[in-house]
């Protein structure tokens, strides 16, 4: 019987004979935990796919041994009957199904009617949820009541469901509290207690470091090494990860901040399910020109719901004024806001940031589409000349300028997006979550073009969950908390404690 559960040896797929991996080997004992570490476009997602059988037997080369003997899987069901089963960034689920249905899609028990019996599925779903320690959770309702977290935690259940020798977690903390990214990561404790392998893949290296036994890093699809934990630490994956030592994460550069160029005064904004609930509450503030305005806060602080207010797509009803430089605007529409000089790069890229099947290239260019047409018709050869600008620019991985979005990197879509809001040229750029999701080395790339911005003038406000991060970049930190503005800090001496006492509501000081 061999020592590992799993082992892949030598796999290389390629798509249109470019090569996404290229003889990489993993391996994974019982028991084990292995961190998968890699920057965006290294390849990680692409073995997983070929180990989950996403792309099937025969689509690929090498050599997948589960358990001693060749796995020839032709689809996810049989991946998931040998015992291996993924949990995506994305959670797969449907929505509108109550818990118990989620957990049990497509293995729900039957009567001897052949009827679902909805008392034992909603049973066995209690006991898995317990099992979790979430014994909170009404399984009878739709799965939407529920926050990410909780729903990550369900996808979990449906993987115990499904008996788990291998568990493959992907970014699974990326959209978590921290209560939320500690249940996680003790329940993860426990399985390999418990004997259940695991595959732990994110960018978070504090995580990878606390819960791997072993870590596997690749590169630009090639396997670069596998090591002990205990002989890393977060220093050395990074420079496994990037091919180069980073000695400053913050790449932090002088800029000389000018006057006031924005200025938010009485804002306030309203849940657009509920008129009595304000989720921004009389919030006021100033950016001068070349300033780096950080916005700390707990999730549910009112961020995100500010931002889209400054940009034109909060929804619901919402009071206040804005000014830039000096004059009262309204702005309606994210259009009107645009035409004005203010930019967003929103939390969600997916949702609101991108056009899946639309090329990569013209998903850049569609922010200043104006700026190509003359007389209806689009000028292509100017437009591609942007494009490959741009794509050089923000340095976005991509096989063709004009293929489909969807199929880059998080991080590499997240440079588009980036590149798409820089086109109009911003006098005021707002980035929610702008390092959500993407590895160590995309996100030194996104810090350094900040602090580029902020040299040429820009005003940036920065909305980020990640505290070393505001505070790396910062040169002002503001704090909300329950939609109201409980903190305005110099970023000099500052430190996460403070900020945090400030969320959540034990000091309110004013910057001087």
């Amino acid at each position: 019987m061999s020592d590992y559960l799993l082992e892949m040896h030598d796999i290389t797929k390629d798509f249109n004979g470019v090569k996404a991996i290229d003889g990489i080997h993993l391996q994974v004992r019982r028991g084990e935990c292995v961190g998968l570490c890699g920057e965006n476009g290294a390849g990680k997602s692409t073995l997983m796919k070929v180990l989950s059988a996403v792309y099937p037997y025969g689509t690929w080369s090498g050599e997948i041994l589960w358990e001693g003997k060749e796995l020839k899987a032709r689809n996810i069901r049989e991946t998931e009957e040998a015992g291996i089963v993924i949990i995506h960034q994305e959670l797969m689920m449907v929505p509108h199904l109550t818990v118990a249905e989620n957990i049990f899609l497509g293995t729900e028990p039957r009567t001897s009617a052949g009827f679902i019996d909805y008392d034992r599925m909603n049973a066995e779903a209690e006991r898995l949820m317990a099992r979790l320690k979430m014994s909170d959770i009404n399984v009878a309702v739709p799965v939407y009541n529920y926050s990410g977290g909780k729903q990550q935690l369900v996808e979990i259940a449906k993987a115990l469901n499904k008996n788990a020798k291998l568990l493959i977690l992907d970014e699974p903390t990326s959209a978590l509290t921290t209560a939320e990214t500690r249940t996680l990561l003790n329940l993860v404790k426990e399985f390999k207690a418990n004997g259940m392998a695991c595959v732990y893949i994110s960018h978070k290296l504090d995580e990878v470091a606390e819960i791997a036994d072993t870590v596997t890093v690749i590169r630009d699809g090639t396997h670069i090494g596998t090591l002990p934990m205990a002989e890393l630490d977060t220093n050395k994956i990074i420079t496994m990860m990037v091919g180069r030592e980073m000695k400053n994460l913050f790449p932090r550069e002088a800029h000389t901040i000018g006057d006031v160029v924005f200025e938010a005064k009485d804002i306030s904004c309203w849940d657009v399910t509920n008129r009595e609930r304000k989720v921004v509450d009389s919030v006021s503030f100033e950016i001068r020109k070349g300033e780096i305005l950080g916005l700390a806060g707990l999730v549910g602080a009112g961020r995100t719901e500010l931002a889209c207010k400054l940009f034109g797509c909060w929804r619901g009803d919402h009071e206040g004024k804005v000014f830039l430089e000096g004059k009262q605007i309204n702005v309606r529409e994210p259009r009107d806001a645009v035409k004005l000089g203010i930019c967003m790069v929103p939390e969600d890229r997916k949702r609101h940031g991108i056009i899946p099947l639309m090329g990569v290239g013209y998903n850049i260019t569609m922010s200043v589409l104006r700026r190509y047409t003359s007389g209806g018709f689009i000028q292509s050869e100017a437009e591609l000349a942007e494009i490959q600008n741009q794509i050089i620019r923000m340095k976005v991985k991509t096989a063709e300028p004009l293929l489909p979005i969807a199929s880059l990197s998080g991080g590499n879509q997240q440079k588009a997006v980036v590149a798409k809001m820089l086109l109009p040229e911003p006098k005021v750029l707002i980035l929610d979550e702008p390092t959500r999701g993407i590895d160590v080395g995309a996100k030194y790339e996104i810090y350094k073009l900040i602090f580029e911005l902020a040299k040429q003038g820009v005003a940036v406000l920065m909305i980020s969950s990640e505290m070393p991060e505001v505070l790396g970049i910062s040169d002002r930190v503001l704090v909300m908390g329950e939609g109201k503005l409980r903190g305005n800090f110099v970023n000099e001496g500052l430190t996460q404690e403070k900020v945090l006492a400030a969320a959540i509501g034990q000091s309110i000081t004013e910057a001087a």
